[in-house]
């Protein structure tokens, strides 16, 4: 799935098997961090303030974890399963810093299918040095029928410093 794709289709639960993959691909900018951060609350300044960050474990900022987690929801939401997914549990295990610019790809595995249209997934997130950021598996109910869309247009949005 790119970000430049006009339209949203799902993959149905009777179309899932185990084994198959899908990818969602993310580059982490200077406005995503400060909007993720203004839209969480998560204010810390090893995220925001690159004097702070310098005299961290890190010696620079660092994104938020959770901004990490999220591109496993997107990914979820409009990739694999894709649109009409529920999400309903996920586990993350964090094991290196995602910094500035840096590429993350969430790759998405079935690893079984479960009664009442449950679906688990390995999730895997990797940097652009395809060091692993992130591992967890979610469980969503997938969807029964087919659904193809037109993807949502955003509003633009500016920040003001």
């Amino acid at each position: 799935m790119s970000d430049t794709l006009d339209t949203l289709e799902n993959i149905t639960y009777d179309e899932l098997n185990e084994g198959d993959s899908a990818t969602f691909t993310r580059t982490l900018t200077e406005d995503e961090l400060v909007l993720f951060a203004a839209v969480s609350g998560d204010v810390n300044p090893v995220h925001l303030d690159s004097e702070f960050a310098a005299e961290s474990m890190f010696k620079e900022r660092i994104a938020h974890g959770m901004w990490s987690g999220s591109l496993i929801s997107a990914a979820l939401a409009t990739v694999m399963p894709g649109p009409g997914t529920i999400y309903l549990e996920q586990s993350l295990s964090f094991k290196r810093p995602v910094k500035l610019d840096d590429t993350l790809t969430v790759t998405l595995t079935v690893l079984r299918k479960e009664p009442k249209n449950r679906v688990v997934l390995q999730c895997d997130v990797r940097n652009q040095n395809d060091s692993q950021v992130v591992t967890g598996e979610a469980k969503v109910i997938a969807p029964t029928e087919k659904i193809s869309l037109q993807k949502p247009r955003l509003p633009k949005i500016t920040i003001e410093s």
